[in-house]
């Protein structure tokens, strides 16, 4: 959890000092508009809209990983795996929207007739 907090720290500590170039994108702007009009609600899109959603979108990404990070850690782990991100959202409220999308991996069992 000292690793979400430095995180959240650098963030705030980012986004109140360092200033910005919001011509440089993490993510392809062509994209980004591309999502932002899949709702039908949206006409038009402000110039400033998609490079907040960018960064929206860095810091989602970024917090989903370290989340999953910890938990291949707590498992002598090196290499995050599907079970690792899905562990992420099933421990966090806020990510209960992607349960649908990454389902947590259930162990089959396999019945045998004796």
């Amino acid at each position: 959890m000292q690793l979400l907090h430095s995180f959240w720290m650098n963030q705030m500590h980012d986004i109140e000092n360092v200033p910005q170039d919001f011509k440089i994108h993490h993510l392809p702007l062509a994209r980004i508009k591309k999502v932002m009009k899949t709702d039908e609600d949206v006409k038009m899109i402000s110039a400033e809209a998609p490079m907040i959603f960018d960064k929206g979108c860095e810091i989602f990404i970024t917090e989903l990983t370290i989340r999953a990070w910890i938990h291949a850690e707590e498992n002598k782990r090196r290499t995050l795996q599907r079970s690792d991100i899905a562990a992420a959202i099933s421990k966090t409220d806020m990510f209960d929207f992607l349960i649908d999308i990454v389902p947590r991996e259930e162990v089959l069992v396999v019945a045998v007739k004796v």
